[in-house]
């Protein structure tokens, strides 16, 4: 079968916007936020109780900050073009605001509360936000950070990306349950429930098995002579 070009600049902007929207559903049917988000889900949930401005996109790209903090300590240099990063996690961060707005519109009652629906949300924020991690893997813009540290510290030790997202995944749970113990109490979970474990386990095989499908099908290239500008 003949490949389809994709270009891996509409492979960066279509991956933040299906992240974005994935995330959005996750949220509406609160059964437990995507492991990679939700700790900075459940520091957004805290601080807005005292500033009421502080959004759930906001929060996403001051933890993100500092994680590409972490990631230099990790790999032991600076890339002036990791810095890029912060901008691909402010862009994801208002996107999200904006995906969140408007997923919100959707009736809270009625047809859409049914479990069939909740459940229809949660399969599609899994599918969704993994699919947009694959394709923003596929672009030369440099990810979110969340995505960079992964690829980064896959690169580093020489690891497969989907085993090392796994790990990352886990660990980004283990830490939104300590968050949730801290801000809300001890054995209260906000924000990472069960969906949270679910997503957990089968978010990097998910990745995997989607890249395999998108690379199977399009032939990634670029329309712009920007990719020197984003390596190194």
């Amino acid at each position: 079968m003949e490949k389809k070009n994709f270009y891996t600049e509409a492979a960066y902007f279509a991956g933040l916007f299906l992240l974005a929207i994935g995330t959005a559903f996750l949220e509406r049917v609160d059964w437990g936020m995507s492991m990679v988000v939700a700790p900075s889900y459940l520091v957004y949930l805290k601080v807005s109780e005292v500033w009421r401005f502080y959004t759930f996109g906001m929060s996403e790209y001051v933890l993100q900050a500092a994680l590409l903090c972490v990631l230099f300590v990790v790999i032991r240099r600076i890339k002036a073009v990791f810095f890029f990063s912060f901008v691909s996690a402010f862009l994801f961060g208002n996107i999200l605001d904006g995906c969140i707005a408007l997923v919100g519109l959707i009736p809270r009652d009625g047809a859409w509360s049914t479990l069939a629906a909740r459940a229809g949300f949660f399969i599609a924020g899994a599918y969704l936000c993994s699919l947009g991690v694959s394709l923003l893997f596929r672009s030369y813009f440099p990810p979110e950070v969340y995505e960079l540290f992964v690829k980064e510290v896959a690169r580093k030790f020489g690891r497969p990306i989907d085993k090392v997202k796994m790990v990352y995944d886990i660990v980004s749970c283990l830490v939104g349950v300590a968050l949730s113990f801290i801000f809300f109490g001890f054995g209260v979970f906000v924000g990472v429930k069960w969906g949270t474990i679910v997503l957990a386990a089968v978010n990097g095989p998910l990745i995997g098995f989607i890249s395999r499908g998108l690379d199977a099908r399009f032939s990634f290239k670029d329309a712009l002579p920007w990719r020197a500008r984003f390596s190194g």
